[in-house]
């Protein structure tokens, strides 16, 4: 996360009205909420997990030990299966 100067982008009559409630701090601003997405859809770790997943349950549908995928994707057994029984 960028941090960016409230001076530098707001109007300065705004920047005194934040300054009434909060100096010198850090301010978190939420995206609108018609523009929110979800975890990894911007950056695409979503889609790399989904496929790494199904990777992992398809390595083990073809004979390949939980203890050597676990090994190979540098995962616990326990994180194994539950890629591999989840509904």
């Amino acid at each position: 996360m960028k941090y960016i100067n409230a001076a530098a982008v707001l109007p300065a009559s705004l920047v005194e009205e934040l300054q009434n409630y909060i100096q010198s701090g850090y301010l978190y601003v939420p995206a609108r909420e018609d523009q929110h997405r979800a975890w990894g859809e911007r950056n695409g770790g979503r889609e790399e997990l989904r496929k790494r997943n199904k990777d992992i349950l398809d390595a083990w549908q073809n004979g390949v030990s939980m203890e050597t995928l676990a090994d190979q994707y540098c995962l616990s057994i326990h994180a194994i299966r539950k890629i591999i029984y989840q509904k």
